[in-house]
């Protein structure tokens, strides 16, 4: 007779390496290709993410689609934006995206895309409640196709696409190649005094696609 007692504690341990392996591996893969986590090092999204925050990120609904205007998103910068070489992450909100016409600014110092101004609330305000310039510098680019024109909230703290266009005066090494997304940054986790959706502000509907302007 085979002793209950003593056979469940050896199936257990016999079993456990092999559920340590597949919970690795699930984790390697989820990581790899569905969720990853990324820590913020720097001001250029204040104050929608601060140095220290950590957000998590979608790598997997790029695959089915393009990304959207509004959308915070994670990617490969080019070497020529990196002031270090290893810092090959960077975080960016959508602003326009292939075939769009970008224009800084107008009448009311708004950006506009495809003609629509945007009202950026997002933009970095500091403590006495002043709020930076959607930008400093005038630019007027049409966003090449398969690129997204992309920058940082704390527009003054933000080496993005409005610094390289002035910068290079060309459209390809300001805008981001959609293929170097690594995919859309959508929550706040941490810490959990500023948990919070990374949501697509309202301004951003009413902008019209290219052709239809």
């Amino acid at each position: 007779m085979i002793d209950e007692q003593t056979k469940k504690p050896n199936t257990f341990w016999r079993e456990l390496p092999v559920l340590l392996g597949v919970a690795i591996i699930v984790a390697v893969v989820v990581r790899a290709f569905v969720l990853q986590t990324f820590y913020i090092p720097s001001e250029s999204m204040e104050n929608t993410l601060l140095i220290h925050d950590r957000v998590l990120v979608n790598k997997l609904v790029y695959d089915f689609r393009s990304p959207h205007r509004g959308e915070v998103i994670v990617f490969k910068a080019p070497e020529s934006w990196r002031n270090d070489p290893s810092e090959e992450d960077f975080i960016k909100r959508v602003i326009a995206v292939g075939g769009d016409h970008v224009v800084c600014c107008d009448d009311k110092q708004r950006i506009t895309v495809n003609g629509t101004p945007l009202d950026e609330t997002y933009i970095y305000a500091n403590p006495d409640g002043l709020q930076d310039l959607p930008s400093e510098e005038q630019f007027d680019v049409t966003v090449p196709k398969g690129r997204l024109w992309v920058m940082g909230d704390h527009r003054s703290r933000s080496g993005d696409s409005r610094y390289n266009f002035i910068r290079t005066k060309d459209s390809n090494q300001a805008t981001i190649d959609e293929d170097n997304v690594i995919g859309r940054a959508f929550v706040v986790f941490w810490p959990f005094s500023r948990a919070k959706w990374l949501s697509v502000p309202d301004t951003f509907e009413k902008v019209p696609d290219p052709a239809t302007r």
